[in-house]
């Protein structure tokens, strides 16, 4: 059975046209890395979780604040490269409601490989609103119809 993930895809609508928010993996794999290299906040559901419960807890830990308090709606699923398949919940942020990127948890890596050199790393180094056009090449390849999904559910 492969592994599954849940997350969630923010979207705000403005003048210029839709916008997601997404996340820069981190890492020293991904330092230097800008297309392909950004990611619905997500995480994989833990045992006795739902896909739901883990998607909100995962942004949080992430992004370092709790999800917006909105209704979140099933998106779609979408399997990424690795086998690993995603949950994407979305809701879309409006009025005064605010999101910002304060700082993920981490991970402990030997880098280089071999080094001795072991360091904790953010899992998340960025987050930020992109136009959802622009998304598209910056996601990595396996979420692109997560975006795709949106579009068609926002008709753009």
């Amino acid at each position: 059975m492969s592994a599954v993930s849940a997350g969630i895809l923010l979207y705000r609508l403005q003048p210029a046209g839709p916008e997601v928010w997404i996340a820069h993996m981190g890492g020293p794999f991904w330092a230097r890395k800008h297309e392909r290299a950004w990611s619905i906040p997500k995480g994989l559901v833990e045992p006795g979780e739902s896909t739901l419960e883990a998607a909100l807890r995962e942004f949080a830990e992430e992004i370092g604040a709790p999800p917006p308090a909105l209704a979140y709606d099933v998106l779609g699923e979408a399997r990424q490269r690795s086998g690993k398949v995603v949950c994407a919940y979305t809701a879309q942020l409006t009025g005064g409601l605010g999101v910002e990127f304060f700082g993920s948890n981490t991970f402990t890596l030997e880098w280089p490989r071999g080094s001795g050199v072991v360091r904790e790393y953010p899992e998340i180094d960025d987050a930020r609103w992109v136009p959802l056009g622009e998304a598209r090449s910056l996601v990595v390849a396996g979420q692109e119809s997560l975006l795709d999904a949106l579009g068609l559910r926002i008709g753009r």
